[in-house]
């Protein structure tokens, strides 16, 4: 959602209809997740990557790639790679890792590419975010249309049950100084986030919202796309999902 310390005017409230085009765009956002995990994310693309077995310089869509973070890491290990993200800002920064095996592009994830791709990876919980439920099916018809004939595609999301089972109601982190004020729970079917801080005087509100989707959910969405799931993990290590404990919910599908 758009910072305000005053009352929204229009174009704020208009914002809060796509917060994540605000929040991603901050360096806020990239403050305050500065501190996650990346060993652990290579060891996933790693696994993954040798799991799907794809063949040396296979095309690798990153779909919500934002800073190019994992772009780069996959373009390392060989492939060929597109970053592709809805934030400009991240795409402006991820840009200065171009080489000839590795590009990224401002896209928005709905729209299928009319490049085919032997692996896109949609990774660490970034789909859900629209409004609008019909543009998560949209958004899987559009990866399934962007697949080479041989290609598998995985969405890397959330385990809804084990998140609403630990979630914390209320913390708050300090990042480089800033006083990050968290609070968490599920409404209407979607697990919101709202941060509060302040910074050089001035207060800020921003709230994440993802659709608490389950793998029922999901099964139900891709049978509606057409899409054949191949195989389910729980976590980053490609074990056995199960419904209440695993971390992630990872899907493997085509």
């Amino acid at each position: 959602m758009s910072a305000a310390q005053n009352p929204p005017t229009e174009n704020q409230l208009k914002s809060t209809e796509n917060w994540y085009t605000s929040w991603f765009d901050t360096p806020y956002y990239h403050i305050l997740y500065k501190d996650r995990n990346y060993r652990e994310a290579q060891v996933f693309m790693d696994n993954l990557t040798h799991y799907l077995n794809l063949p040396e310089k296979a095309t690798v869509l990153d779909l919500a790639c934002g800073k190019g973070r994992h772009s780069i890491y996959l373009n390392q290990l060989g492939f060929t790679v597109l970053g592709a993200d809805l934030s400009e800002n991240s795409i402006t920064e991820a840009t200065k890792n171009t080489n000839e095996t590795l590009h990224f592009k401002v896209h928005d994830m709905r729209e299928p590419f009319e490049e085919k791709y032997d692996a896109i990876f949609n990774l660490f919980t970034s789909f859900g975010y629209f409004e609008n439920d019909e543009d998560n099916l949209t958004t899987l018809k559009a990866i399934k249309e962007s697949l080479s004939e041989y290609g598998f595609a995985v969405i890397d999301f959330m385990n809804v049950a084990q998140v609403l089972e630990t979630l914390v109601p209320e913390e708050t982190k300090t990042v480089e100084g800033i006083d990050f004020h968290i609070k968490r729970y599920l409404k209407d079917g979607h697990i919101y986030k709202e941060i509060d801080f302040e910074d050089k005087g001035q207060k800020f509100h921003f709230t994440e919202k993802v659709k608490a989707l389950t793998l029922k959910d999901f099964e139900v969405l891709m049978e509606e796309a057409g899409i054949y799931l191949l195989d389910i993990f729980g976590d980053y290590k490609l074990k056995k999902f199960h419904k209440t404990d695993s971390e992630r919910l990872i899907m493997i599908f085509k």
